[in-house]
């Protein structure tokens, strides 16, 4: 479902990059467009004809699963392994909770187990208006924050309430505490066999805490597959069942995701992740850019934003490698760091994710008085100053040397949000692999645990207290 329009970087295609629009040309016909225009005065054509060749190879390397992390390549046929029981059963949860009146869901869990569902939630959902049908999703178990959790405590006591519980061991520190929390409240409030029909855990498939609470109080669950990890795993239940709780179309997702994987297993420099990932490691390796930005035109994608910096520096950031990821919200970022992406360090690239038709009409209106001198947008959309605004901060950020790639959607909608969520997996494999790191592994993330649980005196890590205590 993507294809690349090079706008002024048709030059920088090696010759069997050239392709002919057809029928049978998948690349060609996608819903979804990519513009390297933006990066043609910072390259050189034997540079990008390079990179595309490292892609090509990261491409074969993430293909045939013979590169580090290969037992984490689950997601690749997410959208079309997942089974009709998984996608009925989500339903299902959906329907029966409807049915109980429930009016809030509470989602616990943190990092990929919340960022997928949260960006789909937030890019699909009325900004202000929740339907009556329909309850509200909210998220704990991201934070440990007292106050977070005990104003969410007040809503709950004014609400009819189910939760959602996701984690493959059931005793990561920020989840676990919410669960242990807010199972209490459901049981004291519900009772206990009433709990059960309103605890949903989603959990490893055998083993794990999680999954031994569930089948002692009956819960019922799903699967984290094994092969999947995290953040990449938006297309399990882990982002399927809350998004399908919050009212909105799951196989509508799979498929946009479904036909996006079919347009990406073509091994072609047209490729669009391919042409993404060597375009973003050439960026960063020759040309010294060691920040990506993720741009959003329209606030519904804020949290497309937070689920692509976790998605890319979880994976490439390690080996004392990686592109730093990082993102802003225009135009209202346009006004606070607007002025250091014009002229400060020049460290940076732009990815904008920008988004063609809006789903809604708003069309300015004329003035007697013009005090505010706008009379001159009197009749036009409020999209297309958006739009103008998106292409001046463009060509004012490439005249100030910062290189611009841009992805489009048409629209904001579950097909295309299945789309751009495996664009993105697939394109951070493929990237991952030209910088010469594991995708799919973070061992970083263990450090700071390590010394949170010493800190808390957790049992076992007597040894590190005594450490920890003496530096501090």
């Amino acid at each position: 479902m993507m294809r690349f329009f090079l706008g002024g970087l048709l030059n920088l295609q090696p010759d069997n990059a050239r392709h002919c629009i057809n029928g049978n040309n998948l690349i060609s016909m996608n819903m979804i467009k990519v513009n390297l225009g933006g990066c043609s005065s910072f390259v050189k054509d034997a540079d990008y004809s390079k990179y595309v060749g490292k892609a090509l190879d990261a491409f074969d390397v993430l293909q045939n699963e013979s590169g580090a992390g290969n037992d984490f390549l689950g997601w690749k046929t997410l959208p079309v392994d997942v089974t009709e029981d998984i996608i009925s059963g989500c339903e299902a949860v959906r329907d029966s909770w409807k049915a109980k009146g429930i009016n809030l869901v509470i989602v616990i869990g943190i990092g990929g187990s919340y960022l997928g569902a949260k960006c789909a939630l937030e890019a699909l959902s009325h900004s202000f208006v929740r339907p009556a049908d329909q309850p509200q999703v909210v998220f704990a178990g991201n934070n440990l924050s007292e106050e977070y959790l005990a104003e969410l405590m007040d809503l709950a006591k004014t609400s009819n309430v189910a939760v959602i519980v996701i984690s493959k061991s059931g005793t990561t520190t920020e989840p676990a505490v919410a669960f242990r929390i807010f199972k209490e409240y459901v049981e004291a409030t519900y009772g206990k066999a009433e709990a059960a029909e309103r605890i949903v855990a989603i959990t490893d498939a055998s083993r794990g805490a999680l999954k031994t609470l569930s089948n002692q109080e009956g819960y019922k669950t799903f699967v984290v597959p094994d092969n999947v990890g995290g953040r990449y795993s938006v297309l399990t239940p882990v982002g399927l069942l809350p998004i399908a709780v919050a009212g909105f179309d799951i196989r509508a997702m799979l498929a946009g995701a479904a036909e996006e994987r079919e347009a990406l297993m073509v091994k072609s420099a047209d490729n669009a992740a391919v042409q993404y990932a060597a375009m973003r490691n050439l960026l960063h390796l020759e040309n010294g850019k060691s920040t990506e930005i993720l741009v959003t035109y329209n606030p519904k994608l804020t949290f497309l934003a937070e689920w692509w910096k976790q998605l890319y520096g979880e994976s490439e950031g390690k080996d004392l490698k990686g592109i730093f990821p990082a993102s802003v919200a225009n135009t209202a970022d346009l006004h606070s760091m607007g002025q250091f992406i014009q002229e400060g360090s020049r460290i940076m690239f732009e990815t904008v994710v920008s988004v063609e038709k809006s789903n809604r009409s708003v069309v300015i209106g004329s003035d007697e008085q013009n005090l505010d001198q706008l009379n001159y947008l009197a009749g036009q959309h409020v999209n297309h100053c958006n739009a103008m605004a998106q292409l001046g901060t463009k060509l004012a950020h490439i005249d100030g040397g910062v290189p611009q790639m841009e992805v489009s959607i048409e629209s904001i909608n579950e097909k295309n949000l299945g789309a751009i969520f495996y664009f993105f997996e697939f394109a951070c494999g493929v990237s991952a692999y030209v910088l010469g790191v594991n995708p799919f592994n973070q061992p970083g993330v263990e450090a700071y645990k390590k010394n949170m649980f010493a800190l808390l005196e957790k049992p076992g890590y007597e040894e590190q207290t005594k450490a920890i205590k003496a530096r501090i």
